[in-house]
This record gives structure tokens, sequence and C-alpha cells, in this order.
């Protein structure tokens, strides 16, 4: 006769400290960039033509309207 064995339920993983640090500076990253293509018309990016140029086409490129 074969024994039965009692199946241990998973335990969830846990994410570290350092893991959940690196997610939130990656999520934050990337919501500061999107509101700079898709909502800054150039209020924050006064260090001349280029970097506002760069946003102006980021916008065309995600299909964000901006005139």
């Amino acid at each position: 006769m074969s024994k039965v064995q009692a199946v241990r339920p998973l335990n969830p993983t846990t994410l570290s400290p350092r893991t959940l640090g690196a997610a939130f500076g990656v999520v934050t990253t990337l919501l500061l960039l999107a509101y700079l293509v898709a909502f800054d018309q150039g209020a924050v990016s006064q260090s001349g033509m280029f970097l506002h140029e760069l946003m102006h086409d980021g916008r065309h490129l995600l299909g964000v309207p901006c005139h």
C-alpha cells in the first residue's frame, strides 16, 4: 500500500525591498518620461530647442495630439 502525502499549499514568493525599490524606480521613471513626451509642451524642457523638438517628435510617434 502506498502512503498518501499531504499536499502543502504553495507559499507566495516575497519580494525583497531591493526589488520593490527597483520596480518603483522603473515605474516612476516611465511615468515621468510619459509626462514629458505627452503633456509637457516645453514647460519643463527649457534646455533648448533640441529637447523640445525631440519630445515633439515623440508625441507624433506615439500618436498624442500636440497641435
